[in-house]
């Protein structure tokens, strides 16, 4: 008594909340079309708790109530679905709602007529037994639309649409229990109906969480979602089919019934594992579904995200991009491997990367020049079916092509790499485990990727190109600004030369010249050590002693030209002893060159607010401010007759390096200073004093 008052109470709640749930979503009816179903969802559930409230589960009100709610939710359901708004692409799954709902409604026609055999034993139970397989059938393919609903959502919305989608989820597996549990079992499925009430009262607060303020469910379609709906669809079959060799057994009994029972499960079974277990029958239904409930038998935004995804990103196993590219166009048509053939300068085709493949060919083929001219002229994508005796025929076009890529046995379609009108390679694919011939959507899409691909070769091989000229033009600057120190180097070479014939027997030339030659083997060694690959330029700055430095370049400087050195000795500066030894000398060679025969030039140092300034002042011809703001630092600029405009860019790019700066004065007929400020020495005092080199 006391279960009885429990199934009761919990079934007038229910109706009382669904009613409620109608009533408060009534107020979007009129501004929200797609509410509707909803509404009216609502108010059927509540109806139809009332007369498992009070009437037997299988009267005809309480069948037609559930029927009539399952069609307003799949109505609720498939108005979210049509919001997408791409009909064609949804052949399948709304074929699914089509199936779901006829069976609704051949359940309402038996249900109609079950009654009026309950004189009639055996034909009540058999429209028992098959209205109960069309509610269990309901139940499954509601639970498969229910999915797919929900895997299509946009991401943004899967938050709002969550809880109403696993009230409608467990709604329909409490009833695809209910429906197997009460035709396997009828004395087990009485109970689970008195359960029915309690859990409508639980999917009443579901619904109510999932529909708080105002939802705005935005979908976007997927075909791996269709596929999905497609594969729970077979499923559904197969278990259909087992409900039915049962019922078939049931009806017609004795052996003969449970042979026929037998025969039917093991014919299924053995579908079921052919499909699951043979690739080529994997493959052949596919294309079958690709090809009979598809618009299109591509996924052309999934494709080409996978594409450029493979393609474009480095792959973990670090597979260079000839074999990503190789890799790319074969996963488009689940091709099981390939190889990429490179285009030389003579039209002789190369491999270059192979995926998933064993195919022999000569390092270096010859002989598919007319076929390289007709695939590049017409961007065609050879189709290997189309080739008879070592000919392909195209368009009433005979091209020949060469024995050893007609000989490939497993060759299916060759895809062309073209990249602004010129041909770089052709990818060679491999056929599928269902092979078929080539058709216009194989073409267009192998024709498109293959642009792409080659636009990433192009890329590759321009990258390469300009990394090589880089390490040219590098080698190329260290080398004039090798060949400027060299300069330097014969002219004081030529002055001891001169020189020597006048004062070879004074010993303190002869000294004076051994330095001179010993220094100068010791700047060569270095300007060649400098034209290594990777050889630094600058050691690390460290703390030093400006008069050191100033004295070595004036000691090798006065050969040709007074040189006046004048500052504090205990001036340290952060800085390259060696680059700026080099720096220097530039600039006070330019001075001596510039400078009159008897006019000195002036090495002044000191300190600026923190930083140590260098001055390198001469009384030479002096230059424009326009030479100076625009050509004086540019390479091979110069107005000495036999200058390379080396000595200048160099000097400020070393200083640059040491993190100082370089200004300059000068006017026309007034000489020219050239200021360097370096950043001064944390301590002032005196380092330790060293000559550079001589």
């Amino acid at each position: 008594m006391i279960g009885e008052i429990i199934i009761l109470g919990s079934h007038l709640l229910a109706a009382l909340l669904f009613g409620a749930l109608a009533l408060h979503q009534l107020r979007r009816w009129a501004d929200e079309p797609r509410h509707r179903p909803l509404v009216a969802a609502f108010a059927v559930i509540s109806l139809w708790a009332i007369f498992l409230a009070f009437l037997d589960p299988d009267a005809i009100p309480t069948r037609f109530a559930e029927s009539a709610r399952n069609l307003a939710l799949l109505a609720f359901m498939h108005g979210l679905l049509r919001e997408a708004g791409e009909d064609d692409r949804q052949r399948a799954v709304k074929a699914v709602y089509a199936a779901v709902a006829g069976a609704i409604g051949v359940q309402i026609a038996v249900g109609g007529v079950t009654a009026q055999f309950r004189h009639l034993p055996l034909a009540f139970d058999a429209l028992h037994s098959a209205s109960q397989l069309l509610g269990l059938t309901i139940a499954a393919g509601a639970l498969i639309l229910v999915h797919n609903l929900y895997g299509q959502a946009d991401s943004k919305s899967r938050a709002m649409l969550r809880l109403p989608t696993i009230a409608l989820a467990t709604m329909w597996a409490f009833d695809l229990h209910l429906y197997t549990v009460g035709y396997m079992s009828p004395e087990f499925g009485a109970d689970l109906v008195a359960l029915r009430g309690p859990a409508l009262v639980l999917f009443t607060s579901l619904f109510a969480l999932g529909l708080r303020g105002a939802p705005a469910w935005r979908f976007q379609l997927s075909r791996a979602a269709t596929f999905q709906s497609v594969s729970l669809i077979a499923i559904l079959i197969y278990l259909g089919a087992m409900m039915s060799a049962s019922w078939v057994a049931g009806m017609i009994g004795g052996d003969t019934g449970r042979a026929a029972e037998l025969a039917l499960i093991g014919l299924a079974t053995a579908v079921a594992l052919g499909v699951m277990t043979s690739r080529r029958a994997r493959a052949s239904v596919r294309v079958f579904v690709a090809k009979h409930i598809f618009e299109h038998r591509y996924d052309y935004r999934r494709e080409w995200a996978r594409f450029t995804d493979t393609v474009g990103r480095e792959q973990r196993d670090g597979a260079p991009l000839e074999e990503r590219i190789v890799k790319g166009l074969a996963d488009i048509a689940q091709a099981p491997g390939g190889l990429l053939l490179l285009i030389d300068d003579h039209d002789r085709l190369s491999p270059a990367a192979r995926w998933n493949t064993t195919a022999a060919l000569p390092p270096s083929g010859d002989g598919a020049g007319a076929l390289l001219r007709f695939v590049r002229e017409h961007r065609y994508v050879i189709d290997f079916e189309q080739l008879r005796d070592g000919v392909l025929v195209a368009d009433d076009t005979r091209v020949s092509v060469p024995a050893w890529l007609a000989g490939l046995d497993q060759a299916w379609a060759g895809v062309p790499l073209i990249h602004a009108g010129r041909l770089l390679g052709l990818v060679v694919l491999e056929h599928p485990a269902f092979r078929r011939r080539l058709d216009w959507e194989d073409l267009d899409l192998f024709r498109t990727a293959g642009v792409q691909a080659a636009s990433y070769l192009a890329e590759a091989r321009g990258q390469q190109a300009l990394a090589d000229a880089r390490r040219f033009d590098e080698f190329n600057r260290r080398f004039a600004f090798i060949l400027h120190d060299i300069k330097n180097l014969v002219s004081q070479l030529s002055l001891v030369a001169r020189n020597a014939e006048r004062h070879a027997d004074n010993p303190e030339f002869r000294a004076d010249m051994i330095a001179t030659l010993q220094g100068s083997v010791t700047k060569m060694n270095a300007l060649l050590a400098r034209l290594s690959p990777g050889a630094p330029r600058l050691a690390e700055t460290r703390e030093t002693a400006l008069a050191a430095v100033l004295e070595a370049v004036a000691a090798a400087k006065r050969r040709a030209r007074q040189i006046v050195v004048t500052g504090d000795a205990a001036l340290v500066a952060r800085a390259d002893p060696e680059a700026l030894e080099d720096a220097i000398g530039h600039l006070v060679q330019n001075g001596i060159d510039a400078s009159p025969v008897d006019a000195p030039v002036g090495i002044n140092y000191f300190e600026s607010g923190g930083d140590v300034a260098i001055e390198i002042v001469d009384q030479g011809c002096g230059m424009s401010g326009d030479f100076v703001a625009t050509r004086l630092f540019q390479p091979f600029v110069s107005t000495k007759e036999n200058g390379f405009g080396i000595g200048a860019y160099e000097a400020r790019a070393l200083i640059l390096a040491m993190g100082g700066r370089v200004e300059v004065e000068s006017a026309p007929g007034r000489g020219t200073c050239f200021t360097i400020y370096l950043p001064g020495a944390d301590e002032r005092a005196p380092a330790t004093s060293e000559r550079i080199r001589a």
